[in-house]
This record gives structure tokens, sequence and C-alpha cells, in this order.
């Protein structure tokens, strides 16, 4: 069986998916799957469904939880239950199953190693991979607990350290036209990433688009200064300055 959390919660064998109607479980399972092969204690677990605010039998209940969810998860893979109990808690065991994240963090360990090599295509194809996984906010109606929402912070970080990567190769592999449209969706997102900026001014300049690379220097100028009153990072302002002169190594696709 495969478990995905990078998107909402489900759990898929095949053709069949399996989701979790009871919000409490689900929740549960989520804290679970994220620290998955850990020992989450009790405490940590009764944390994680009810925040500051337990229940007076919150122990109790918890035990109830995790007696429905081992029925559910039996069920789904037709054979042993991957939780079991371990002081101070509980502990899910994956086995033959897998995780989405845990494939994730491997193509991006991978992506980041070619990058480093410089093997352009590879590092390219690897992200590519590790970004497919991604199937929309992770484990959005979950958030609030401290596990989950540690681990989705850590997964949007390490995503858009992937996006980076990849446009890096793509860019050095020449491929700057299919990026423009994708690198304007990144900056309208995320404004103050100047990495993206950087990357949209390179893409226009190599697409022979040299008045639109510096438009949108002055673009991420004005947001920094309006938004942090600083200026653009040294990087932004030495492309900036290439790209006026028309002239510059870091201009150029890096070869293939």
């Amino acid at each position: 069986m495969r478990f995905e959390i990078l998107g909402s919660l489900r759990m898929t064998d095949g053709d069949d998916v399996f989701a979790i109607s009871a919000p409490k479980v689900e929740c549960l399972l989520a804290a679970m799957l994220v620290r998955a092969e850990d020992v989450i204690s009790t405490d940590q677990l009764c944390g994680e469904i009810w925040g500051d605010e337990p229940p007076r039998r919150a122990t109790a209940t918890l035990h109830v939880y995790i007696s429905q969810l081992r029925k559910l998860l039996k069920r789904a893979d037709r054979g042993k239950g991957p939780i079991v109990t371990r002081f101070p808690g509980y502990v899910l065991e994956l086995g033959d199953n897998t995780l989405d994240a845990h494939d994730f963090q491997r193509l991006t360990q991978q992506g980041r190693a070619a990058s480093r090599a410089r093997r352009h295509a590879e590092a390219s194809a690897l992200c590519g991979q590790a970004l497919s996984l991604w199937r929309g906010t992770v484990l959005g109606e979950l958030r609030g607990g401290a596990i989950v929402d540690e681990f989705a912070t850590w997964a949007e970080e390490t995503r858009l350290e992937c996006v980076e990567m990849r446009n890096e190769a793509d860019l050095a592999l020449g491929r700057h036209r299919e990026l423009v449209g994708p690198l304007y969706a990144l900056v309208a997102k995320h404004p103050l990433i100047e990495a993206f900026h950087r990357q949209l001014m390179l893409a226009l300049y190599r697409s022979d688009r040299r008045a639109d690379a510096l438009q949108a220097y002055h673009s991420v100028r004005s947001a920094l200064d309006r938004e942090l009153g600083i200026s653009p990072c040294r990087q932004l302002h030495e492309l900036h300055q290439a790209i006026l002169l028309d002239s510059g190594p870091a201009l150029l696709p890096s070869a293939a």
C-alpha cells in the first residue's frame, strides 16, 4: 500500500483509493505518517489532535482512535497492521508500504547531487520527478498541530528549492523560452524570492527580450523596497548591470 501526504491524505493500493472520514482519526494518521518509523509519545499525539485543550479522558480516547486506525489500516492493507505500541507511545512502521514524502526527499537529494556535479539534464529530470509527486497543499485541512505544521513547512521549503534547482538546470540546458511563463507565475506567487526573479531576468534576456528583463529587475527592486525597505541582492544587481551592458558570462547558458 502507498501512503500519500503531499496533498490531501490518502492511501492507494493499485487502482483502489482509501480515505478516512473521521477527522480526529485522520489527524492521528497524518502525524504518524509524518513521523513514520519514529516513536511518538502519547502526550505528543494528544497535543496534535486536541492542541492545548485536550478532553478529560484524552488518553483513553486516543487509545480508541488507535484501535480504529489499526482496524482500518489492517483492512486496507489486507495484512499485518503497521501501528505498533512502543513506549512511551506508538510508531507506524512502513514495512513494505511506501510514502510519497520519502520518495520526494530521496529524489530531491539525488537532484542536489546531480546539480552540484553539473549534470544538468539529470538534475532537471530528478527534480521534475520529485515535483510530480505533489497533488496540492500538504495536509491542508489537517494543519494546526506541531508535528504536521513542522513537516508542512519543511516540505514547502524543499519544494521551492527543488523548483529553483530544476529552473537552474533548464537554464543551463538552454530551455529559457519555455521557462518564461512559469517564472512569471512564480514571481507573482513568491514576489520576495530573489532567485526566481534572477532566473526570470535570465530567461527573458536569453529569449531576446532585454527590455522585459530590465523591467523585471525594476519590479523586484520596487517590491523589495516597498515590503522590506531593502535593495536587491548582489547577484541581481550584477545581472542587471550585465544586461545593461549586454555583456558578461552570466548571460550565456552553460554547455549542456
